[in-house]
């Protein structure tokens, strides 16, 4: 039996009860030997370093990754001399330079590497970040009026700005130099202006387009080193080592879920460790504000406790708080600055529940997640545009195919929608064809995501557009939704000590996945539904060993009702994570699908 690509079904599962099929992460076999061999490895974290893709020769970068190894030649990137060249002009002249960043953990990221480097320098870098639900997303005219008015000569956007020409242009026949620094999908002609760095820019040729925007602000901060070094002025002042900020860069690189290989791995891995040195001001209290404790920081602290305590003030609460909370050296402001992000954290989540329930609802009753279409559009009257981006994700996972979510304006009869896509279906893409077609107000993002403004009257010409675009990528993309798997196991192999061996591959995220183990013909026990609809049970094995074992949101799905019913012989797919409750250093298995084989 096989799966829609042609390989065995691994366990023989063509269709778990989410409806995907099960298979082993491909690896050739030479290349497992000679990671056997060259780094000393156990065939089973060989066979997963060989199935991310990690030739021979990267092995050891890979495993150890070092900026000394991988950093990128900053001219590699289109505009990048021109960007550090414009930024040094100004602060030599003593222009008044300001900093335009997207309201999210990636911005506030760039903003707060930026501000930080200008402080070493000896200069203030204000930051403008647009309110999300008056300004809408990215750089306007209306916000270029502002920042003229209050003085501004130059004006840096970070994460954002590659799209706007219009806006550029604006900025640029009222006297107000620009600098573009982004990461997302552009057009083909960028906006005319003083430098657009961005590795996605058609004709650049960094191979950096992996990266955040966190990411090419780092290295923008080493190309302004290296010319302000040119240019001599370190002669009275110390040269600002980067090195002390990668905790930014690892944020928005985790947070924005890029992929994780290459550069960008070593940012985000030495990102991380500087991180657990909690020197930030900002994510130390932020961490305290969230009841967590201090210590190795992994990739769940940025994208699970942190990042969305710093989104919530984009979402629902005052754009510019996360990027002044990174960007303080003020105890005391970073503590209130924290308290204030945790409490409209814990009011999006209220807000993010409602709308994903009653989007559920709407979904389920008109049938719309089955009726064959290829994307699953969905709006509501005053849904807050601050939390549809999670609901649609929440709703992917659920229907495993694109959805867009969209709060329409029910006073101005206009929608503001956020999107998730699956792997194969570039939705960014889509979106952005939409745009250009008239369809839409405005749009554009990722392949795994966008975001996009509609007047309601045309959200049903969306739908038929994104539906007839993006049908052609369903099939494949139908064929890549698969489980992969890196090694069976029984229960009683689920141990601290294989939790570490394969922690060797961490940080996690796209283009390098958590490691995903099978476990075969096991009893359910103990199971138990729990708030917010997840199911914590154990995994019992053939000789009575057993993990403990928690399936996020899916007390109401085929696989959550089959682990409640506590019936035996069921396949599980999950991956291991540490269990360090009251210092007990031992594992959970987070399930993330399972099988009955009676109906596989």
């Amino acid at each position: 039996m096989a799966d829609g690509t042609g390989a065995p079904a691994f366990l023989g599962v063509s269709r778990s009860l989410s409806g995907r099929a099960w298979r082993q992460r491909p690896a050739e076999a030479g290349l497992i030997r000679s990671h056997m061999q060259a780094l000393g490895l156990e065939e089973p974290l060989a066979r997963a370093l060989a199935a991310r893709g990690v030739r021979a020769d990267q092995g050891a970068d890979f495993l150890q990754p070092t900026l000394k190894a991988l950093f990128p030649d900053p001219s590699s990137f289109m505009d990048m001399d021109a960007a550090a060249e414009a930024i040094l002009d100004a602060l030599q002249a003593r222009a008044s330079i300001h900093v335009f960043a997207d309201y999210d953990v990636d911005g506030a990221s760039s903003a707060a590497l930026l501000v930080r480097w200008f402080r070493a320098m000896g200069a203030d870098l204000p930051i403008y970040v647009p309110d999300r639900m008056t300004e809408g997303y990215g750089p306007s005219a209306r916000a270029f009026d502002t920042l003229k008015a209050s003085g501004a000569d130059l004006v840096i956007t970070v994460d954002c700005g590659a799209a706007a020409n219009e806006a550029v242009a604006h900025a640029a026949g009222i006297g107000l130099k620009v600098v573009v620094i982004d990461h997302h999908m552009m057009r083909e002609h960028p906006p005319v202006c003083a430098a657009v760095v961005n590795p996605n820019r058609p004709g650049c040729n960094s191979g950096q387009g992996n990266l955040a925007a966190a990411g090419v602000v780092f290295v923008l901060l080493a190309a302004l080193n290296r010319e302000a070094r040119r240019r001599g002025m370190f002669a009275d002042i110390r040269e600002p080592d980067i090195r002390q900020w990668l905790d930014l860069a690892a944020m928005g690189a985790i947070c924005d879920v890029t992929g994780l290989t290459g550069f960008n791995r070593a940012l985000t891995s030495l990102g991380l460790r500087r991180m657990s040195e909690w020197g930030n001001p900002g994510l130390r209290a932020l961490l305290a504000a969230a009841g967590a404790e201090p210590g190795p920081a992994k990739s769940n602290h940025a994208g699970f406790i942190l990042g969305p305590r710093i989104n919530a003030g984009g979402r629902i609460g005052r754009s510019d708080l996360g990027a002044r909370l990174l960007s303080t050296d003020d105890p005391a402001e970073a503590a209130a600055l924290a308290q204030e992000l945790d409490a409209l954290n814990i009011a999006r989540r209220e807000v993010e529940k409602q709308v994903t329930d009653q989007a559920t609802r709407i979904v389920e009753a008109t049938g719309a997640h089955a009726d064959g279409s290829a994307v699953v559009v969905i709006e509501g009257d005053d849904w807050h545009p601050g939390v549809v981006g999670i609901v649609a994700g929440r709703l992917r996972e659920r229907w495993r195919k694109p959805v867009v979510v969209i709060g329409v304006d029910a006073v101005n009869g206009v929608g503001k929608g956020s999107g998730r896509s699956q792997p194969g279906m570039n939705l960014g893409r889509a979106v952005q064809a939409a745009w250009e077609s008239g369809v839409l107000m405005a749009g554009g993002g990722h392949a795994m995501a966008a975001g996009l403004t509609v007047r309601a009257d045309d959200i049903g010409r969306l739908k038929d557009f994104l539906n007839e675009r993006m049908a052609g990528e369903q099939a494949a993309a139908d064929a890549l939704d698969v489980v992969e798997i890196d090694a069976l196991i029984d229960p009683g192999a689920a141990t601290r000590g294989l939790f570490e061996q394969f922690e060797q591959l961490a940080p996690f995220g796209p283009a390098n996945p958590e490691p995903l183990f099978a476990l075969e013909h096991v009893a359910v026990r103990d199971a138990v539904a729990m708030n917010g609809g997840h199911v914590r049970c154990r995994l019992v094995g053939a000789d009575g060993a057993s993990v403990k074992a928690i399936a996020w949101r899916c007390a109401d799905l085929p696989g959550g009702q089959s682990l409640l019913s506590g019936q035996g012989g069921l396949s599980v797919v999950g991956r291991l994570k540490a269990d360090d409750w009251n210092g007990r250093k031992g594992v959970q298995f987070e399930i993330e699908d399972v099988a009955d084989p009676r109906m596989a």
